[in-house]
């Protein structure tokens, strides 16, 4: 088995096992719509080579949206703009995946102007923001609006959805036991902090059939000394959702703290032993459920991928900042470069007012 061999997740057919993992790009319309510069984008990513593209994550209630110009899926009056988006990607020979997501309270965005929801009234680490701690009428809002969401995604022609339910975002929230402090239902242990995840995996299901791919996207761990989601919790939580009816788990890890947050992994990942760090908790999780897993994070070297193929049971491979500093970069990998990708994960990507490369931002050589 290798990287450019073809696989099939739900009856989506995919060229290979290479995903873009879904990337903020900050570059829709005001109002959530992806205009002519954010399609632009996604067609270089299909013609690029990658066998499954996941969007930036996009809102599925406008008032909680965490960062400006993001896609959005809240309202049916998007559903048209979306079609255009979806049917402009294939027609360039990619395959697309809408992530869906709620931010919680991981945000400064509009503070002043909206409500954070979350799992309990506790700051954020990074963001000092705390949120209302959400009722059980909250939580059915947050579910049907991602049933209502997915509806539309499926409407508009993406090929499969994905819950956005890590990274320190709303879904997120609820499986650590540092924004959970709850002592309901959904509270406590690991049961009853997925139940939430569970409960928007049931109703995406119910509204988009047994037959469209759902996938979600979690941590392995949060990488947090105390009241983080751990290992332990994440092989549960799969397990669940396998028997829920996802369809396939991309395994991400946290960052929840600040020198996790605002450091760059550094030029050190070019070497193969830096590279692919959740690759582990990837196949640990691998062990314990049938459906395809997904490893993302650090992956620079087709070598190290295949061979990982080989020794684990992880079906795929998710990269973000490598494509969006490189979209073409799988096309050049199946043809044979051997080079090291032009992303050293500098984390310099991340603008006030868009995401991309510094290397297209300045037009010149990232000092090393």
């Amino acid at each position: 088995m290798k990287i450019f061999d073809p696989i099939s997740l739900a009856g989506l057919s995919q060229s290979n096992r290479l995903w873009r993992s879904a990337t903020n790009e900050k570059m829709a319309d005001d109002d959530g719509r992806p205009n002519e510069a954010y399609i632009h984008l996604y067609e270089k990513l299909a013609q690029g080579g990658v066998g499954l593209i996941v969007t930036g994550c996009a809102t599925v209630m406008s008032e909680e949206q965490p960062s400006p110009n993001m896609l959005a899926v809240d309202r049916d009056d998007l559903i048209p703009d979306l079609t255009r988006f979806t049917t402009r990607v294939h027609a360039a020979g990619g395959k697309i995946c809408a992530q869906i997501m709620a931010g919680g309270p991981q945000t400064i965005y509009q503070q002043d102007s909206r409500i954070a929801y979350g799992p309990s009234a506790v700051a954020h680490p990074l963001y000092g923001t705390i949120p209302k701690e959400m009722t059980h009428d909250d939580i059915a809002m947050f579910v049907d609006a991602f049933g209502q969401a997915a509806r539309r995604v499926q409407e508009a022609g993406f090929d499969a959805v994905q819950i956005h339910g890590a990274h320190g975002y709303l879904v997120s929230c609820f499986l650590t036991p540092f924004f959970n402090r709850r002592t309901d239902a959904y509270g406590g242990s690991i049961e009853n902090r997925g139940r939430f995840l569970l409960e928007i995996l049931d109703a995406i299901r119910s509204t988009v059939g047994s037959d469209f791919p759902v996938f979600v996207k979690m941590h392995g761990s949060d990488h947090r000394p105390s009241q983080g989601f751990t290992l332990e919790d994440a092989l549960v939580i799969a397990q669940a959702l396998e028997s829920h009816g996802l369809d396939a788990v991309e395994i991400s890890g946290g960052y929840m703290s600040a020198d996790w947050a605002t450091s760059p992994m550094r030029p050190q990942i070019i070497r193969q032993e830096k590279q692919s760090y959740f690759a582990k908790d990837a196949a640990a999780i691998a062990e314990v459920v049938s459906i395809p897993v997904i490893s993302t994070g650090g992956h620079r070297s087709p070598e190290v991928l295949n061979a990982l193929l080989h020794t684990t049971r992880i079906a795929g491979f998710g990269m973000s900042r490598t494509l969006l500093s490189e979209p073409d970069l799988p096309h050049k990998w199946r043809h044979g470069y051997t080079g090291l990708p032009r992303c050293v994960s500098c984390n310099k990507c991340f603008g006030e007012d868009v995401n991309m490369c510094i290397l297209d931002r300045e037009k010149e050589p990232l000092q090393k």
